[in-house]
């Protein structure tokens, strides 16, 4: 994956994470990706339903001498569509939502545990992910954020992220999103003394 965010851009997000676990003992880790499957069957399967198509279609047109290239039209057609629908804006349509949020998902709770994130001496880490392709934006909070703050608190800050990613804004909707989780945590974790750096500050990037 080739990020469009800068050293620079990145830097912002790590100093937002530090500014908000230096106040709490929640830990923030925030991850992105660019996409969060290759959805290749799709695009695949679409170009073969309409290919197989063609026949029915060419039966219908006044042009009788195109019948005997029918399998070469077929063959033509779905090469075509097949290369067409792997253009990312056009596959991202033509994907159900609800195959891309499962997607999303998924890869959201592998990163969740891969970044050892339940682990927490208090369990009270939390991750924000983002897959840039599907306009999509969790947060999951260990169990201990969860028993003391409400999953329905997260939903209006994950509605603002979205907004911000389809504006291709994702620093600032990181930055946003990691001050009011933070906010949040130190409500219910004030730092104190004990307190020790558990988790990365840094962006992780899924290439």
């Amino acid at each position: 994956m080739k990020t469009f965010l800068t050293e620079n851009n990145k830097q912002k997000i790590s100093d937002a994470i530090k500014a908000a676990e230096s106040k709490s003992n929640g830990e923030i880790v925030t991850v992105i990706a660019q996409q969060s499957d290759s959805y290749i069957y799709l695009p695949l399967l679409w170009a073969s339903v309409i290919a197989l198509s063609v026949p029915m279609i060419i039966s219908l047109l006044p042009l009788t001498d195109l019948v005997s290239y029918n399998y070469s039209i077929q063959l033509i057609s779905f090469i075509l569509l097949a290369s067409l629908f792997r253009f990312r804006p056009l596959q991202m349509r033509l994907i159900p939502k609800k195959v891309k949020n499962q997607r999303c998902h998924r890869m959201a709770m592998e990163q969740f545990f891969l970044n050892n994130i339940h682990h927490t001496e208090k369990r009270t880490g939390i991750l924000i992910f983002v897959s840039v392709a599907e306009h999509y934006v969790e947060i999951i909070a260990d169990k201990g954020i969860n028993d003391v703050v409400a999953k329905n608190i997260w939903s209006d800050v994950v509605n603002n992220f979205i907004v911000k990613v389809k504006a291709r804004q994702v620093v600032a909707g990181f930055v946003e999103t990691v001050t009011t989780c933070g906010n949040e945590l130190i409500k219910h974790f004030p730092s104190d003394e004990k307190d020790i750096n558990e988790l990365p500050n840094h962006l992780i990037e899924i290439h």
